[in-house]
């Protein structure tokens, strides 16, 4: 691994995992001023170790107190819940909508910000002209999620930990892999939502969809925005139905699935092979935790596999 800005390297020595070869944990050490390439392939120089960080979603929270930076946290959103500390921290992001002003008071050194506008473009720019550094960080596979807990130990200052972390994860993410690995595909439909008749699933090429694929799944898809017809559903027939949002609204059941209009005729309802998924939030954020969600996946889709 090269730190960019400071022409350090690491030892090429590799260990096994399964058969497959992954790197040791890291011991480099970061030499600012440090210039780094974030997920929209911006380059973000930090003149000097950040103290003040700004989290703009709580995936970025998540990572930012994995790597022990939890105390040098001064903005979050109202909806970070993990780990318990960060709901004391002021909130600079209130139902989604960042307020400008709250991060600038923040002072941050570093702005830790979500991509496909979920930080707005408007937000991103305000921080631009303040020359405010930020990390774009969107993530869209689990190898992607790795790379950007990496990203973020390096602007920390903290690689030793952000490799030993992806290392552990990528070791259990394998064993989930090689657990499910020569077993049946069934058809997934992972709900996310369905609201004013509107169904949302996993989006076409999304990281949702990524992550059935890996658990043993052939993720029955909608668009790329994860609205599905309900002729496109009732074609792709699915044989499990994983109800994501019954994590936050208790009156999605398997039962009230069952009396939806034209949900009766799916293979999965027929089959009563509808299941509520308490785990939905560590599974769509991508973060950390991440490979608890792949491991709860995993055993909704292969039981068998794990008993």
């Amino acid at each position: 691994m090269l730190l960019a800005g400071c022409g350090q390297t690491v030892s090429q020595t590799f260990t096994t995992v399964g058969d497959t070869l992954t790197p040791p944990p890291s011991t480099a050490v970061a030499s600012y001023p440090l210039t780094l390439a974030d997920d929209a392939n911006r380059s973000v120089t930090l003149e000097s170790q950040p103290h003040r960080i700004v989290s703009l979603a709580p995936s970025n929270t998540e990572i930012a107190c994995a790597l022990d930076a939890c105390d040098q946290l001064v903005g979050v959103t109202d909806f970070d819940d993990y780990p318990p500390q960060v709901e004391q921290i002021d909130k600079v992001v209130v139902q989604a909508v960042p307020d400008v002003e709250k991060i600038v008071a923040a002072r941050p050194d570093l702005v830790l910000a979500a991509g496909n506008q979920q930080t707005p473009q408007p937000v991103l720019d305000r921080l631009d002209q303040l020359d405010i550094p930020y990390l774009l960080l969107y993530p869209n596979t689990l190898d992607e999620i790795y790379a950007d807990i990496e990203l973020v130990g390096r602007a920390l200052d903290a690689s030793a930990r952000a490799s030993t972390l992806t290392h552990d994860l990528r070791t259990r993410a394998r064993a989930v892999t090689d657990a499910v690995a020569g077993t049946d595909r069934p058809r997934v439909f992972y709900e996310v939502s369905v609201f004013q008749g509107v169904i949302y699933g996993a989006g076409a090429d999304s990281f949702l969809a990524s992550m059935i694929e890996l658990a043993g799944g052939d993720p029955v898809v909608g668009d790329a925005t994860g609205v599905i017809q309900l002729e496109d559903l009732v074609a792709a027939d699915p044989d499990l139905i994983l109800l994501g949002d019954a994590a936050y609204d208790p009156s999605v059941t398997a039962a009230s699935v069952s009396r939806r209009n034209g949900w009766r005729q799916l293979t999965a309802v027929q089959e009563h092979a509808v299941m509520p998924m308490p785990d939905d939030l560590i599974i769509t954020r991508p973060g950390p935790r991440i490979v608890d969600g792949l491991e709860a996946l995993a055993r909704a889709i292969h039981p068998e596999a794990f008993a």
